[in-house]
């Protein structure tokens, strides 16, 4: 540490009262200079002073603020599940999700609800209530634009077509029929089957034809760093589509966070593990299930967890397979229907010679066709275009093959 200056020595003199005034005079000129010169050094050991006591209080803030955390005890985000009465409430702690039964004080009680978010200590005692926050990430998933998909445009999956929308169209846009009947509509729907077979597609065009809201996610959007979040995000969809009802909640990739639950220790596994246990909550708690509609999508549901099978969660399990060859060939159709084709085209025919070709397949196969017809100068497609794709595609040589207009079906 510095030592702080020395101050300088105040300068005295005794001045003879009998010398001659002019002597006089002169002598206290003198000590006056003496005096002006203490003084200027004072001034400069001030301003430093000054200086170092700044230093010292940038220095001495952060260690008192720190301090000051150490000082205080923790505080963890929850959630109330339910205002008993008497001064106690059952809160779930954010990441563990662990209830406990606790009291809550008088200051404090008469503001408290059901939903609440609130900060607890370590003994779980509320010490404040927060404001209601919806994570920004869970705003941006809701799609803002009606999805341009129609059902005219998915082919070979009818029956599929068909289930999806009682199961998901009627319960929102006819819900007497269900109260008629007496009756709950399915809770869910799971869309399950190869890559490419129009899950998404579906979903999509389940979206146009009602005014709900329209909220998609990927499970992996769902698997977060932090203990937590995941389970966080989860809680924020399902509040965001509550508040905008009637809406459509679609994860595709569901596997991501439904897999079926292993003794692994490890923290990202119990992480992902949290995060389907809260969506396990979520979907058990509707209560309005003709207002919020959930559907899923995954390629391995062999995958997945039984307990989000049970009926309850999912309803409908729905498969999507590959098209059979009547499906083929619609599709086909569906794909070259804005395409400039030959009277020449057999779709029949091309119908029999991809079977095994899923809906995003036969899209890439009919732009592919289309780029023959350019690449030969023609403003018509012909039927040797197709082939010339088919075999293009079938023996790999499919490194400029454009492929990205099958985004719909996965």
């Amino acid at each position: 540490m510095s030592r702080s200056p020395s101050l300088p020595e105040r300068p005295h003199r005794d001045i003879d009262p009998d010398l001659p005034d002019d002597e006089r005079f002169e002598a206290l000129r003198g000590h006056y200079t003496e005096l002006v010169d203490v003084n200027a050094q004072l001034e400069e050991q001030l301003e430093d002073t000054d200086e170092r006591r700044e230093d010292l209080r940038e220095r001495v803030d952060p260690v008192e603020r720190e301090n000051e955390t150490l000082k205080s005890s923790s505080l963890y985000i929850a959630s109330v599940e339910d205002v008993v009465g008497d001064g106690e409430v059952v809160v779930k702690q954010h990441g563990n999700n662990q209830e406990v039964l606790t009291e809550v004080s008088p200051r404090i009680a008469e503001r408290v609800e059901a939903g609440d978010r609130v900060a607890v200590n370590d003994s779980f005692s509320i010490q404040s209530i927060l404001d209601t926050e919806t994570d920004a990430r869970a705003q941006a998933m809701e799609i803002t634009d009606r999805p341009a998909v129609s059902y005219e445009d998915i082919g070979g999956i009818d029956d599929q077509i068909r289930e999806v929308r009682e199961a998901v169209e009627q319960p929102l846009t006819q819900p007497e029929r269900f109260e008629e009947v007496g009756i709950d509509p399915p809770s869910g729907v799971l869309l399950h089957g190869p890559p490419g077979t129009g899950k998404t597609m579906l979903a999509k065009a389940v979206a146009n034809q009602t005014d709900a809201t329209f909220i998609k996610m990927a499970g992996s959007e769902l698997v977060r760093k932090f203990i937590g979040e995941g389970s966080r995000l989860v809680r924020d969809l399902f509040e965001l589509a509550r508040e905008r009802e009637p809406a459509i909640i679609f994860i595709d990739e569901i596997d991501a966070v439904a897999t079926t639950r292993t003794e692994s220790k490890t923290s990202g596994d119990a992480e992902v593990q949290r995060t389907m246990m809260q969506l396990l909550s979520e979907m058990d708690g509707f209560e309005a299930r003709g207002e919020i509609r959930i559907i899923a999508a995954t390629n391995r549901f062999d995958m997945l967890d039984r307990a989000i099978l049970r009926p309850g969660r999912f309803d409908r399990l729905i498969e999507v397979p590959e098209p059979d060859r009547d499906g083929r060939e619609q599709i086909l159709k569906i794909h070259t229907r804005g395409m400039n084709i030959a009277d020449g085209v057999d779709f029949a025919d091309l119908a029999d010679e991809t079977g095994g070709y899923s809906g995003a397949e036969i899209e890439s196969l009919a732009t592919e066709a289309g780029m023959f017809a350019i690449r030969h100068d023609r403003d018509e497609v012909h039927h040797e275009d197709f082939v010339d794709a088919f075999d293009k595609i079938e023996t790999g040589d499919s490194s400029d093959v454009i492929s990205s207009a099958g985004y719909f079906y996965q």
